[in-house]
């Protein structure tokens, strides 16, 4: 009677198992895909918002600031539910990466594919038990540093142009703070603690502190003079 083999430190598949792997990658990419699709939804309601309300504000001279300060904080409830979705998206797109690594880029190398990391073992460990391979605060910066600054550096031009331009454009300085006060919010505390350090300062602050240690599944890289699979699919046509 034949021994079974070791699944762990077998060096080959069967034609079945690898068409198992096949439509387990096919699985795999369509959980990346609906992930990303809900990471897409958020980022566009955070555009969407950014854009309503600078109609709203610029709609007319007399039109208040305050809507953009508001936008804001609505943009950084978006960035958080995106960070908590990019949490889930990273674990199919490690998945993705463990199966294009070690089994089909050596494969089309002529190959085979390797064991020896036994990336088949970690795989099959996390498919019984999957964790999250980011922290949040990690996923926060990322998707802050990608998308959400550019938003967030927006909103703080246009309210800064706002409070410059209109009702009438800025003479002194004096009349900076009665346009920036909020009620009986001085304008000197809206600008010092509200704008500045406690909104502004602390997503600049989430994005550099989170910029070493990332451990997220790097995006592709441009930028190469020559790009030989170009230069492949050129000698095709």
């Amino acid at each position: 009677m034949e021994t079974p083999r070791d699944p762990v430190s077998s060096d080959h598949f069967t034609a079945a198992e690898i068409g198992a792997f096949a439509h387990l990658y096919r699985g795999e990419l369509y959980q990346t895909n609906v992930w990303r699709g809900r990471l897409d939804a958020t980022t566009n309601w955070a555009v969407v918002t950014t854009g309503i309300t600078l109609s709203v504000t610029f709609s007319s001279a007399e039109a208040s600031p305050v809507p953009l300060l508001l936008a804001s904080w609505i943009v950084a409830a978006f960035l958080f539910l995106e960070a908590r979705r990019y949490r889930y998206y990273d674990i199919f797109r490690v998945r993705l990466k463990v199966l294009e690594i070690n089994l089909y880029a050596p494969m089309l190398e002529g190959e085979g594919f390797r064991t020896d990391n036994r990336w088949n073992f970690l795989l099959a460990q996390n498919y019984r038990k999957w964790n999250f391979h980011i922290r949040f605060l990690e996923a926060f910066g990322f998707r802050l540093r990608r998308n959400y600054a550019w938003l967030f550096i927006i909103h703080l031009a246009c309210y800064v142009g706002k409070v410059i331009v209109h009702p009438a454009p800025l003479e002194s300085l004096g009349m900076l703070w009665p346009r920036m006060a909020i009620g009986p919010i001085s304008g000197g505390f809206v600008l010092a603690v509200i704008v500045l350090f406690l909104f502004h300062g602390g997503w600049i602050a989430i994005a550099l502190l989170t910029m070493w240690g990332q451990r997220a599944v790097a995006p592709p890289k441009s930028g190469q003079k020559a790009d030989p699979l170009l230069a492949v699919v050129a000698e095709g046509n």
